[in-house]
C-alpha cells in the first residue's frame, strides 16, 4: 500500500468580478506605461508588464483595490487550507498584457509566501500556465512517467486558464506560461503575498 506525501496544492476559484473594466484598466495602463513597455522590451516580454514599473496599482485605480481586497480574502482561504497560522498580506499586484505567441519562461517568487494570477481575457489558443514538479531536480535517475499517470505523479501539470478564474500557488513552486497560438492579446493580473 502507497500514501501521497508532500502534497503541492493549487488553488482555484472562479472570480464574480468585472472583468471588461479590468480589461480596461490594463489596456490604459499599457498605453501610459512608458517604463513598464521598455522593461518589457529590453527583457524579451512580448507585450507589456507593470511588474517593474508600478508598485501602486490598488492606489492607482479602485478596481485594482476591489480586486487586492477579494484575492486578499482568498488568499486568507488558502492560508487556512494548507494549514498556516499567518494572515496573508498582499505584496505585489501587477498587470500582464501578453502579445499572441508570448510566454514567460519557468520561474518562482522569492521573498512570497503565495503567489498567483488572476485571468481577465484569455483568447483560444492562448498560452496555458504549466507547474513543474518541485521534486524535479532530485530526479537524477527516475524513469518517464507514463502519459496515463495520476495528476499528483505528473512531472508537469498544464493548466488551460479561463477569463475570471484565479489560481493561487506556494511561491517557491516553478511555473511558466507556454507559448501559444491565440490570435489577441491574453490579460491577466498576477500577485504576491508576504
Amino acid at each position: 500500500m502507497s500514501r501521497q506525501l508532500f502534497a503541492t496544492p493549487l488553488y482555484e476559484a472562479d472570480l464574480a468580478i468585472d472583468l471588461a473594466e479590468i480589461a480596461h484598466s490594463i489596456r490604459s495602463l499599457a498605453e501610459d506605461d512608458g517604463a513598464g513597455r521598455r522593461w518589457a522590451k529590453e527583457h524579451g516580454y512580448k507585450g507589456y508588464t507593470s511588474y517593474a514599473s508600478l508598485n501602486d496599482l490598488p492606489r492607482r485605480d479602485p478596481v485594482f483595490a476591489d480586486l487586492g481586497r477579494l484575492l486578499t480574502r482568498h488568499a486568507a482561504t488558502f492560508a487556512r487550507d494548507l494549514a498556516w497560522d499567518v494572515k496573508p498580506k498582499l505584496d505585489s499586484l501587477w498587470v500582464n498584457l501578453m502579445k499572441p505567441g508570448g510566454h514567460h519562461s519557468a520561474h518562482l517568487h522569492p521573498h512570497s509566501i503565495l503567489s498567483g494570477t488572476f485571468y481577465v481575457e484569455v483568447p483560444e489558443g492562448a498560452g496555458a500556465i504549466r507547474f513543474e514538479d518541485p521534486r524535479l531536480p532530485m530526479m537524477m535517475a527516475a524513469p518517464t512517467r507514463r502519459t496515463d499517470a495520476p495528476e499528483p505523479l505528473q512531472t508537469f501539470v498544464t493548466v488551460r486558464p479561463q477569463p475570471g478564474q484565479l489560481l493561487l500557488w506556494e511561491s517557491w513552486l516553478r511555473h511558466e506560461v507556454l507559448p501559444g497560438a491565440g490570435r489577441s492579446e491574453r490579460l491577466s493580473v498576477s500577485f504576491n503575498f508576504a
